[in-house]
């Protein structure tokens, strides 16, 4: 006699588990900035952290994509910041030129990603080397790339009056940032292409048996998360207005902890990208109350850390493993009673 098959409701919260403490790390991020940091909670704070987690969130999409095929992207930083300084260099401080510097900065962006996509998936080579390489060849070609053009140059100055402007009282960037989490949801939820990109990443040698094309996907992902990081630099040129070649540091860990928190599988298959967009503005939120609460910088990196050390000992894969050995230990519990019952039913 085989055990019942757990019910699809029992299937969908086992599932939806694995993403539930960074919607309650946020809820206890607000209580605690209420009683301390009540600072952080008013308008203007809270407009700089829709703006500052949406653009960690953009970036924290393409990196989940990546994570989703159980690989991981270290060129992210490189990637924003040749997108920002092609703003200014290809713009050239004209606004008639700035569609022409967006599709440039978007196009450098998938030719990072292409280059990573094929050294990786078409190679097989290690994504952490692989990435990490290519993130320095693109900081070099930075580097030189500023020298040709002078140090005060700015984006055109109707791209950054735009990104100054408010829709409903929030900057377009954070509306850019909701469009790209809504898009990928729809997507990969309802989306054979999507549906079909998880799969390649659950299980790559199982998709590559039944004909799915696994390298393709793999080139594919990559390009995509590169267009997802020059969508982040250019929004970050239009908010600097004179972005330097520093200007993403921040964008090596941050994209990559806003995943793990964000309850996403690092053996490839399953994220959130709405959980991942609402683990880049906990992550936003949390720097600003340590700033309000005048902590040093040195401290700041600490509870950084141990945030991102909790969320791999919380992380999704931790607790959906708990979540199931707890129904099975429940049904286990059962079987006894049940068995006891059926004998005297037949008795």
């Amino acid at each position: 006699m085989t055990g019942r098959a757990p019910s699809a409701a029992v299937t969908r919260f086992v599932v939806a588990s694995r993403y539930m403490p960074v919607y309650l790390a946020l809820v206890v991020l607000i209580i605690v900035a209420s009683i301390w940091a009540p600072a952080t909670l008013g308008g203007p704070a809270l407009s700089a952290v829709a703006t500052a987690g949406a653009l960690l969130g953009i970036t924290a999409l393409g990196q989940m994509l990546v994570i989703m095929t159980a690989g991981i992207d270290l060129s992210v930083p490189g990637t924003v910041t040749i997108a920002a300084l092609l703003m200014v260099g290809v713009g050239g401080q004209s606004d008639d030129r700035i569609l022409l510097a967006m599709a440039t900065a978007i196009a450098a962006g998938a030719a990072i990603g292409l280059v990573n996509g094929i050294l990786i998936g078409g190679f097989k080579l290690n994504a952490l080397i692989v990435t990490l390489a290519v993130g320095q060849v693109v900081a070099g070609l930075v580097s030189r790339y500023v020298r040709t053009f002078p140090v005060q140059s700015a984006v055109p100055k109707a791209f950054s009056n735009w990104t100054a402007t408010r829709i409903f009282g929030l900057s377009p960037i954070f509306w850019i940032g909701a469009a790209v989490t809504l898009l990928l949801i729809v997507a990969l939820r309802y989306t054979s292409v999507g549906r079909r990109f998880q799969v390649v990443g659950a299980n790559p040698v199982a998709s590559n048996v039944v004909g799915v094309r696994v390298t393709l996907n793999q080139i594919l992902v990559y390009m995509v998360a590169g267009v997802f990081y020059a969508i982040a630099g250019i929004a970050i040129a239009g908010q600097f207005r004179n972005p330097g070649v520093n200007i993403a540091s921040a964008y090596l860990l941050g994209p990559i902890a806003a995943v793990v928190i964000g309850g996403a599988s690092l053996t490839g298959g399953l994220a959130s990208p709405l959980s991942t967009f609402a683990a880049a503005f906990f992550l936003t939120g949390l720097n600003q109350m340590m700033r309000a609460l005048g902590l040093s910088t040195n401290l700041q990196f600490v509870v950084f850390g141990l945030v991102i050390i909790g969320g791999m000992l919380v992380s999704g894969d931790r607790i959906i493993k708990a979540v199931e050995r707890l129904f099975r230990e429940r049904r286990r519990s059962k079987r006894p009673g049940d068995a006891q019952t059926s004998m005297e039913a037949t008795g």
